[in-house]
């Protein structure tokens, strides 16, 4: 098959979008007509993209140098700074007392930040920075549960042009450490602790822990006084948040940065070997931040309240929690907590209370409360809804329905968004109120971005087969190399095509309406008998199947087929071996005979970090029977490795 991947799930309702004459790209002939214009002038559409949407202190000359590809520059001659596009813009404009940030903690506190008051506390908090020492170039590691102090810490350092690095809050000490070193940071922030199942988390111990050993390069650390649980307090390094700010002015001027200065750096979780540092820039990232929240969201700054539910320790709650809506003037919500807590309701809740207009989660987190039922949400009005949208891996068509139908009331749209922490925002997905929405399919590439599915030789496969997914052209806020390391930077996502291509690493086809179909990690597909199947449309079968709640499928060592598949399961009723037998066949009636799982295993829950991922490596060596010796030390439930473990 020359590497290309079977792809036979049927599915094909077709969903039509909402007339809407208002919104952004209204239909599709608007979306070929700006298309169109990439086609035309590649370099010049970026360039007058970015002189609209962007204020910046020197204006660019040169859009695009691919003089030393890959190492691709954007804008590279304007200056710009982050927080200021952000922030002073909007209240220059008089929008000072729209609010910018609404956050609700888990045990049902709520605050409302204006952008006059946010920017005053990130003005204070660069202040502070900066009397610690910290300088242009410095790197600063934020380690914090999603409180607004977070979004603070991260613009103050864009103010100042500080790079940041965010750790996700429930890595442990021994992760923490590892990023500090690798970034060099002179500064970590942190808080005494964060409220998770109606528990306090605690956060401090942890920075102590890592700074304990190594990490040299740490001169304070600022502590936010949050969860109100005790803290040792480490003289002449620990400094008090909120004393060091009430210390400071309110005022600090924005300090202009190079277009390609390092923004951010967010390590990718989960990655073998040690963590990689994926470096993002300045003014190419802020450009595709304003972009894909205009175009995939239809975002209205004046009326749309956007929740993005990922924490910001993960690319999606930088560029869609805190960077996308507030470049944009508009507001965000943020949420402390888990979706279940204190019942499965919370999500909704949270929607109907604060009039949520846009709502972006992942897939893991609907099929959780598919489980749940459907009379949680049908408890709470959510008429305010107007587009829901799901990132973070590919949805199975049976979740998008009950999105669709019960959260969306078969009114919003939903974007099923394809990006990585590498691209800095969304690549391919459908535009609410212009692209007819195929259950599971990701639809098109976005204006701007060339992508294309092709087989081992870099050739383009017709439609209705399968390949490896790639981007064809750069653009604006693609990676600019992996922190320290740029020949690991070409290695990992250059040299499979020699160079011509960025390679994602996901499997992917084309139906024959042209439309992507993600299908999950290339590590994540199977070849069996010589036949490569995505586990993500082995999963989708097996959820489509009334009884099953969620599904994650993995192969295994098999002597005679090469792999064999293992599917652990979650389901709706009782498990029995007559209910395996019918999920054989089932998977088999929707894909084929080579489809049906080798095994299946039943469980209460899938093995996730506590954002909600699924750790697939971890089952690959549940379903080989091989010892388990990766860090399990994020995993949300410890207990289901046992369960999972059992065969029977």
């Amino acid at each position: 098959m020359s590497g290309a991947i079977e792809s036979v799930l049927n599915e094909t309702r077709v969903f039509t979008p909402p007339d809407d004459s208002a919104a952004r790209i209204p239909d599709m002939a608007h979306y070929h007509a700006l298309r169109k214009r990439f086609d035309d002038d590649f370099t010049g559409t970026w360039g007058e993209l970015a002189r609209q949407h962007i204020h910046w202190h020197k204006p660019f000359s040169s859009v695009l140098d691919d003089s030393d590809a890959p190492f691709f520059k954007w804008f590279a001659d304007g200056e710009v700074n982050m927080s200021e596009n952000c922030l002073d813009r909007h209240v220059h404009a008089g929008l000072g007392e729209r609010t910018a940030i609404i956050w609700e903690g888990e045990s049902g506190e709520v605050r409302h930040i204006s952008y006059a008051a946010l920017l005053a506390d990130v003005c204070r908090a660069a202040n502070a920075m900066r009397q610690l020492g910290i300088e242009q170039g410095d790197r600063v590691v934020i380690y914090m549960p999603m409180i607004p102090e977070a979004a603070v810490a991260m613009l103050a350092c864009t103010r100042i042009g500080a790079t940041h690095s965010v750790v996700f809050g429930a890595f442990s000490a021994n992760a923490l450490r590892e990023r500090v070193m690798d970034a060099g940071a002179k500064l970590v922030v942190t808080a005494d602790g964060g409220w998770r199942r109606g528990k306090v988390h605690a956060l401090k111990p942890s920075v102590d822990a890592a700074l304990e050993k190594g990490c040299a390069c740490v001169e304070h650390v600022l502590v936010v006084k949050h969860g109100g649980n005790d803290v040792d307090w480490q003289q002449g390094r620990d400094v008090d948040w909120r004393q060091a700010l009430n210390a400071q002015p309110d005022i600090c001027q924005p300090l202009a940065v190079d277009a390609e200065h390092p923004l951010f750096i967010l390590y990718t979780s989960g990655s073998t070997g040690s963590p990689k540092g994926i470096v993002h820039a300045t003014g190419g990232y802020l450009l595709w931040s304003i972009l894909t929240m205009q175009w995939v969201f239809d975002f209205r700054s004046d009326s749309d309240v956007f929740w993005c539910t990922a924490d910001i320790g993960w690319i999606t709650g930088h560029t869609y929690s805190v960077y996308g809506p507030l470049a944009c003037g508009g507001t965000t919500l943020m949420y402390e907590g888990v979706p279940t807590y204190p019942d499965a309701g919370r999500l909704w809740k949270i929607c109907a209370d604060h009039g949520v207009t846009v709502f972006y989660t992942a897939p893991t987190a609907i099929r959780a409360l598919i489980k749940a039922g459907d009379a949680w949400p049908k408890k709470h009005d959510l008429s305010k809804l107007r587009v829901l949208g799901t990132v973070g891996e590919p949805i199975n068509p049976e979740a998008w329905m009950w999105y669709h139908e019960v959260i969306g009331g078969g009114r919003c749209p939903i974007v099923d968004t394809w990006w990585q922490t590498e691209t800095g925002g969304h690549m391919i997905s459908p535009l609410p109120f212009a692209t007819a929405t195929k259950p599971g399919s990701a639809s098109f590439p976005l204006p701007g971005i060339f992508a294309e599915v092709v087989d081992l030789e870099g050739q383009a496969v017709g439609k209705g087969q399968g390949g490896l997914l790639v981007v064809t052209k750069p653009w604006p806020s693609m990676l600019r190399g992996i922190w320290g390391d740029a020949e690991r930077y070409r290695d990992t996502y250059w040299q499979k095509f020699d160079g011509r291509y960025y390679f994602a690493g996901d499997g992917a086809r084309k139906d024959e309406d042209g439309y992507f179909w993600i299908m999950g990690r290339v590590d994540d597909v199977l070849n069996v008998s010589g036949h490569r199947l995505g586990t993500m449309e082995i999963e989708s079968a097996l959820v489509s199947h009334a009884a099953v709640a969620e599904a994650a499928v993995v192969g295994r060592p098999d002597d005679i087929k090469g792999e064999a598949i293992c599917a652990f399961v979650i389901l709706k009723q009782q498990a029995s071996d007559d209910l395996k037998s019918e999920l054989r066949a089932h998977v088999a009636l929707e894909i084929g005979p080579i489809a049906k799982p080798d095994d299946i295993r039943f469980a209460d829950n899938l093995p996730k970090t506590r954002s909600g991922k699924i750790m697939r490596r971890l089952l690959r060596d549940i379903a080989a029977g091989r010892e388990i010796t990766q860090d399990i030390s994020t995993l949300e439930d410890h207990r289901v490795i046992a369960q999972l473990q059992a065969k029977d």
